[in-house]
């Protein structure tokens, strides 16, 4: 363990205890100062920070003052800007309750899901808060740390003409997907004549339901719930409800991706997220966005593959 500058981390804390649950302006905070640009505002959910933690942090990280996040927005509810072009959802939310934790800032950075990893293993970003399920072709590269446990959950249009009951009835339709998501791995994986059509955004996913160009559209289940609810005060879209499968298909976890030579960091992300777990201001973000129900127990590294 490289521990920080002992000067860096006083101040850090201060700093942090300081500013825990202020109000600040809304906007864009991207040339903010790096202590003011990324903390809890108003109603979100605020904790303290814990100077132990922040000894765990990687001499690189404590040097730059913050950690680089790649999130991709919009993707509600893990991502999304309110009507003051701030970043809100499950994951900027949760990012800003980690960086507190650690008494180090994050810098939120939009990035296009496909292009997130890239952006890590060049230098760009520390870490991924994008939704992205823990897979095992993805351990080649990246270390995980669990956050939410869920499966995928179909969505059709407003009467569900195509008359989609269950995921076998996807079989010889065509699928609306975001591109290099799980999901289309897993549709391909059922080899029964489902025709993929990998879009670069979720809502470009959706888009090609709504306009007639698939007969469904698959997104993690707290995606997909969130997008049936609210689009057209929810008379565009419905759920498929499978009995069988009452938490969605093919439950996975999904988690922060840090590479996984990275040690130090996957060790204070893991510590950190962990303690929040312990007080509970992780299951609050959770509930906060609706999605309480896909909590993890505990932050696990790698769970997908963990036997």
């Amino acid at each position: 363990m490289k521990l920080a500058p002992p000067t860096l981390l006083a101040v850090a804390a201060a700093f942090a205890l300081t500013l825990t649950g202020c109000a600040g302006g809304g906007g864009d905070t991207s040339s903010a100062p790096a202590s003011q640009a990324e903390l809890p505002q108003g109603d979100e959910i605020s904790t303290t920070v814990d100077p132990k933690l922040t000894e765990l942090l990687p001499e690189d990280i404590t040097t730059a003052g913050k950690i680089n996040v790649a999130v991709d927005i919009p993707f509600p509810p893990m991502a999304m800007y309110d009507d003051n072009n701030r970043a809100i959802g499950f994951d900027p939310e949760l990012a800003r309750l980690l960086g507190q934790k650690l008494g180090i800032d994050v810098s939120l950075n939009k990035q296009a899901f496909d292009s997130v990893i890239p952006s890590l293993q060049a230098g760009k970003n520390d870490v991924i808060m994008s939704g992205m399920n823990d897979t095992e072709e993805r351990q080649k590269t990246l270390s995980f740390v669990a956050y939410t446990h869920g499966g995928f959950a179909i969505a059709v249009k407003a009467g569900n003409p195509a008359n989609i009951t269950t995921q076998q009835d996807l079989c010889g339709k065509t699928v609306s997907v975001q591109k290099a998501t799980i999901q289309g791995e897993l549709l391909r994986a059922m080899d029964c004549g489902i025709t993929v059509m990998e879009l670069p955004s979720d809502l470009d996913a959706q888009t090609a339901l709504r306009a007639g160009k698939s007969d469904a559209y698959t997104a993690d289940a707290v995606v997909a719930e969130y997008v049936v609810a609210t689009t057209d005060d929810g008379k565009a879209f419905e759920i498929v409800r499978d009995p069988e499968n009452p938490a969605g298909f093919n439950p996975v976890y999904s988690g922060i991706g840090i590479l996984k030579d990275d040690t130090e960091l996957i060790d204070a992300v893991t510590q950190a997220l962990q303690a929040l777990i312990d007080e509970g201001t992780y299951q609050q973000v959770l509930e906060r966005n609706n999605i309480g129900a896909y909590a993890v127990e505990s932050a696990q590294v790698n769970a997908a593959t963990a036997k």
